[in-house]
């Protein structure tokens, strides 16, 4: 059977983008959005850090909305829409928000993905909101703060907005969270607790697991095969520690997408590694046609 990398990613409207950090996850939210605007859709490109990597690498496409969200502005906003406009300037420059953090743990969090189901109910006119999330540990109390400030407020705005965002969180149409790694054992190990921990902890929806950075390259010949064929002296000895290196990364590579598909029965789609320092906006019409569900034998 036929499946669409892109209904899976894109299933719920909201996509919010985990992974270890150095994985990819700008990468993979870049090639998503990308690819849902291809398709013909609306999309709106999140950023959770001040640093504008996901807008560099979609600089230049007018079909993708890109946005940087902190808190500060995450405050702002709910400052504005509660009636506060005339004193939200004046708390943003006294740095308010670090305060606020300071004294009520998740507050920061809580407005962040607030600010997100505010653009998720208000933009009618898009289709898919990709957000870059932040690290796998970052994410978890990020999208845990709803649940605690649930707990700890009762009564009032804060308590209400807990419960507005777990109830986004908790439906698989409006929200889902993909996560990314790339085929070593660190990273996948951390996915996997960092999913059960989701699950777990959050109840979110997990969609498919994204892993970037795989060797699509096609088998190399058995070195017997090669016998009498290969180049004598300093260029064969390179040419077979080169075929070595790259058969061990293979079997690894393949380890680790076993590993996942025992542990987690989530769907596997995969991102071929380039070779290249850096990925840039002009490798993402490739990227996105190379994005596809891993097969693996039974």
């Amino acid at each position: 059977m036929d499946v669409d990398p892109l209904a899976l990613v894109t299933a719920a409207r909201l996509m919010v983008v985990a992974g270890k950090g150095g994985v990819g996850k700008t990468t993979v939210s870049a090639v998503v959005a990308r690819a849902a605007a291809d398709a013909g859709r609306r999309v709106l490109a999140v950023e959770l850090e001040e640093k504008p990597a996901l807008a560099g690498l979609l600089r230049g496409d007018p079909r993708i909305e890109t946005l940087t969200l902190t808190p500060s502005e995450a405050l702002e906003h709910y400052l504005n829409t509660h009636g506060l406009a005339r004193i939200s300037r004046r708390l943003m420059n006294t740095g308010v928000i670090d305060v606020v953090s300071t004294a009520s743990p998740g507050i920061d969090d809580l407005l962040v993905l607030a600010q997100l189901k505010s653009l998720a109910r208000e933009r009618s006119d898009l289709d898919l909101i990709v957000v870059d999330g932040p690290a796998a540990g970052h994410a978890i109390t990020l999208l845990q703060s709803p649940a605690g400030l649930a707990e700890a407020v009762t009564s009032g705005p804060v308590a209400s907005q807990a419960r507005e965002v777990l109830d986004m969180l908790h439906d698989p149409r409006r929200c889902q969270v993909v996560m990314v790694t790339t085929p070593d054992t660190t990273p996948v190990t951390e996915l996997i607790e960092t999913a059960f921990a989701l699950e777990d902890r959050v109840g979110v929806q997990l969609g498919p697991i994204v892993v970037n950075g795989v060797d699509t390259f096609g088998a190399l010949p058995d070195p017997a095969e090669l016998a009498g064929r290969q180049p004598s002296g300093a260029e064969g000895r390179a040419l077979s520690d080169a075929a070595t290196s790259r058969r061990t990364r293979q079997h690894r590579q393949a380890v680790a997408l076993r590993r996942l598909a025992d542990e987690l029965p989530l769907p596997l789609l995969a991102l071929p590694w380039l070779p290249t320092a850096g990925i840039t906006s002009a490798d993402l019409p490739h990227l996105v046609s190379q994005l596809h569900a891993v097969t693996l034998p039974s």
